[in-house]
């Protein structure tokens, strides 16, 4: 077996890895939109403390499907040994990639101004939706409880919402440390912290497995791009 169909047929089974990958998050994506309570049933427990602040369903669904396309182009493009394909996969890929240092910068240099977007958006709908709309509040009580915090800021995020209202002007259990009736004064006494500050900090704690997957993602997208710059190439002087 000569370098190029060597080459090319590992370029075919990593592409198809990552189609069957794209799938299964796809599938897994739709599952959330459409039946989040049973999902978070099953895994709440066991998903990671970020992904439960937000509703996964439309990550899982654009993740999914921006795998589909690229396992697609590859395995394809290999296969068929059309340039075309290699060239379009080649620039999915690159796009992605720059797409990825831009939002690391971003991340980076505005913290501060992404906390704050954060806050004027999430805040409302915790006003508004917290103990009305059944998904948001399973969500939020799964957080809660699994990353030990309260709200987004802390527990005034929720004064005026339903939850709040229906339970005569008191505050979910997490914001008293699990104790009830939650009342404003012990949930001040109590201080839990918020689930952004909370969340950043176990970031931080695992900022070495955070960036060991980050470079391990990029490593391989630039190797996908090599492999597909090589065969693309390589067509040339067949």
């Amino acid at each position: 077996m000569g370098c190029f169909t060597f080459i090319k047929v590992m370029m075919i089974l990593f592409n198809l890895a990552i189609f069957l990958g794209g799938g299964t998050l796809l599938g897994v994506g739709i599952w959330v939109a459409v039946d989040g309570k049973s999902f978070l049933d099953i895994f709440g427990a066991l998903s990671s403390s970020v992904l439960q602040v937000v509703n996964v369903s439309y990550f899982l669904i654009v993740i999914g499907a921006i795998l589909l396309v690229i396992g697609f182009l590859g395995c394809c493009g290999a296969q068929k040994e059309s340039k075309c394909l290699l060239m379009m996969f080649f620039t999915v890929v690159l796009i992605i990639f720059i797409a990825e240092i831009a939002a690391a910068v971003v991340a980076l240099v505005y913290t501060s101004l992404a906390e704050t977007l954060l806050r004027a958006v999430v805040t409302p709908v915790l006003k508004e939706k917290y103990g009305d709309d059944p998904s948001l509040t399973q969500i939020w009580n799964v957080t809660m409880r699994e990353v030990g915090c309260c709200g987004l800021n802390n527990y005034t995020d929720f004064t005026g919402s339903p939850w709040y209202k229906d339970h005569k002007n008191s505050y979910p259990a997490p914001c008293c440390k699990d104790l009830e009736p939650c009342t404003e004064i012990l949930a001040a006494q109590s201080n839990v912290t918020g689930c952004f500050k909370q969340i950043v900090e176990d970031i931080k704690t695992n900022a070495g497995v955070v960036g060991g997957v980050a470079a391990g993602i990029a490593a391989l997208e630039i190797a996908a791009m090599v492999v597909s710059m090589y065969l693309y190439c390589q067509l040339d002087e067949k």
